[in-house]
């Protein structure tokens, strides 16, 4: 009954233990495989955390959005009302979401530190237009900070929000949990919990990944504010930019809802492995390129500009 096809092709008839069994291992399997609704922004917020602890924090706040939203879903799956995602497909529209929440973490990260980034003076403009020339003097302040200026901290609260919202993604895993373990439950507050064990089973896996994520950010040789600082701006750049990959990628799919048809097969049976798509694209994009990219550019920054340690005198140089 344990194996992995009976898993990923759950039986009728079986006792809610059973259920819940198979919604906590679904969300275990959904955890650690590369989806891109959950491993791009576990990145982004663990990599800033900068330890591992962080990063295991980051991974369950995450996740603790994401649980509600599941419990939500199933619930929904159990009132049938979820068969929407088997009419429209909602990707486009959840990413264009995900990114916009993204974008903006990521620019509130940015203002005020000395990084700059493709469009960040156009996006202060357009603002500035709107609420005032504040976004115009937070601009100057930023030009006329010194390279060893800090990047604001990673609120987990938005980690959260994230969370919520990208849960509304809809894959191979989703599929299993709402049209097949839901409709099984006696009520609709059992099958909420099922999404709710399979929210677990992700926050599980997440938080071990959030773990190793943030040790990307430990470099040897760095001092703590270095490896701080070194996790903040690989934080910002990447849910910036990839809060841009993913509204664009979004914005594609809407206006090309055919595009989800074109998939590489590669023969492995469990979801988010079974093929390589827009999706797959995604992850390595924001992970992959953007977090790597950023994480390198982070290092060299703070390796050329040493960041004096809490309580030490200040002794950097600045060449004119």
């Amino acid at each position: 009954m344990w194996d992995l096809n009976a898993i990923l092709n759950p039986p009728q008839g079986m006792t809610i233990p059973a259920i819940l069994t198979f919604g906590f291992i679904l969300g275990l399997l959904h955890g650690a495989t590369p989806d891109e609704h959950t491993w791009p922004i576990t990145f982004s917020y663990s990599v800033g955390s900068y330890s591992s602890r962080g990063g295991a924090k980051a991974g369950l706040v995450f996740s603790s959005g994401f649980t509600i939203q599941r419990s939500i879903l199933a619930a929904l799956g159990f009132l049938g009302l979820a068969a929407i995602y088997r009419i429209y497909n909602l990707d486009g529209v959840v990413y264009v979401l995900v990114g916009v929440v993204m974008f903006a973490a990521g620019w509130y990260l940015i203002r005020g530190s000395d990084i700059h980034l493709p469009f960040d003076a156009l996006f202060e403009r357009a603002l500035g237009s709107f609420f005032g020339d504040h976004t115009h003097h937070a601009t100057e302040a930023r030009h006329e900070s010194p390279p060893e200026f800090e990047v604001k901290p990673v609120s987990l609260r938005m980690a959260i929000v994230h969370g919520f919202v990208a849960g509304w993604g809809f894959g191979g895993f989703a599929t299993i949990l709402v049209f097949i373990l839901a409709p099984q439950m006696p009520n609709v507050w059992w099958a909420a919990l099922v999404g709710t064990m399979f929210g677990l089973g992700t926050m599980v896996m997440q938080i071990v990944i959030g773990a190793l994520f943030a040790q990307l950010a430990r470099v040897r040789k760095l001092s703590q504010s270095q490896i701080q600082q070194m996790g903040r701006r690989t934080a910002a750049r990447t849910l910036y930019l990839g809060g841009l990959a993913f509204a664009a990628v979004g914005m594609l799919i809407i206006a090309f809802p055919s595009i989800s048809n074109y998939a590489l097969s590669t023969g492995n049976p469990i979801p988010n492995l079974d093929s390589i798509g827009y999706a797959t694209f995604l992850v390595v994009l924001v992970v992959g390129v953007v977090g790597g990219s950023s994480l390198w550019k982070a290092y060299r920054e703070v390796t050329r500009h040493p960041i004096d340690e809490p309580g030490v005198s200040p002794n950097v140089e600045h060449s004119s």
